[in-house]
């Protein structure tokens, strides 16, 4: 039987059958092991593998990296959990120099089946430096696999998909998610493909595109406008490298009208790649301009009050839909 989970524990069950399967698959990441993780996603893993497959790492993301690099190319699968995915960002260097860049440089000769996941986006009043949403910057780089649920069940079938990548993968989970419920398949070996989105609503007078917490805004959204006679369809990209653009092209070929929205600042984010995409490939199906709707471009303030100005709420999508005519 199918079983309710939150995101939280979606994603736990998947790397414990992950690492029940697979000797090769350990962890490592910042307090992920006694202190049972920020999130509580590792609660109880340390417990049940010991410090081996699960390790806390020193407070030195490059590091942690290297080290996850150096066991994927030896034949290990390392999950590493970032405490936020704005951490990362002292990651760079590995990541894109080096996770992303070792099959073509070996010509093929060496893999680096590795996950970098963890908390990306707001939460709740956690600030400037600990909110960024990076999905973005890594979807811009060749080599990289980037993907970003918005689901229970896709959390749970497309790690299980980045864990036997034999590719690098970052998993960006919205902390805003971790504590809805959703089903799950009884099934371990259910997984998700990447480069497939997912009609998460159909619709007919309008295209709503959206990916990880921006799915659920999109999704009141499309029941505010319901009330009001306008049917809109939302597409979950889920995926953003690789990126099912035949799925969001088929929608607005459908709708003639589309907005994408993404947490991400507005100017420069993913959702403008996605925006831009629709507009040089739809161009005749377009009834209006496409629009954006992102995060503000500002630094997240601290004050709850200020914080929520700065993410997109559905009232903004709202707002962007007037816009169309």
């Amino acid at each position: 039987m199918p079983a309710t989970l939150t995101y939280r524990e979606a994603i736990r069950q998947c790397l414990v059958e992950e690492m029940d399967r697979d000797d090769n698959v350990f962890l490592m990441g910042e307090d992920i092991g006694r202190y049972q993780g920020t999130f509580r996603v590792t609660q109880g893993l340390f417990d049940k593998y010991g410090p081996r497959r699960v390790i806390d790492t020193p407070i030195v993301e490059p590091a942690i990296v290297g080290l996850a690099n150096g066991a994927a190319m030896a034949g290990l699968r390392p999950v590493i959990e970032m405490m936020t995915m704005s951490f990362s960002i002292l990651a760079l260097d590995q990541v894109i120099n080096h996770a992303a860049k070792i099959h073509y440089m070996t010509n093929g000769q060496a893999k680096c089946p590795l996950v970098v996941r963890g908390p990306g986006g707001a939460a709740n009043q956690l600030s400037a430096q600990h909110s960024h949403s990076v999905e973005g910057w890594y979807a811009h780089v060749p080599g990289l696999k980037v993907v970003a649920p918005a689901t229970p069940e896709d959390a749970y079938g497309m790690l299980r998909t980045a864990i036997r990548d034999d590719n690098p993968v970052i998993f960006t989970e919205n902390p805003g998610l971790y504590g809805i419920k959703g089903e799950i398949p009884d099934d371990n070996e259910f997984a998700v493909p990447f480069g497939k989105a997912r009609i998460a609503r159909e619709g007919s007078d309008l295209t709503l595109v959206g990916y990880s917490r921006m799915t659920h805004v999109c999704l009141k959204a499309a029941e505010l406008l319901a009330e009001q006679g306008i049917s809109a369809e939302v597409v979950d990209v889920r995926s953003l490298l690789p990126l099912d653009t035949e799925t969001i092209f088929g929608s607005v070929a459908k709708t003639h009208r589309a907005v994408v929205v993404y947490e991400d600042w507005k100017s420069g984010g993913f959702g403008a790649e996605i925006a831009a995409r629709i507009g040089e490939n739809c161009f005749d199906d377009l009834d209006a301009p496409v629009g954006r709707v992102g995060g503000l471009n500002v630094p997240m303030p601290y004050a709850r009050v200020l914080e929520l100005e700065c993410i997109p709420n559905e009232q903004d999508v709202l707002d962007a839909v007037k816009k169309l005519g």
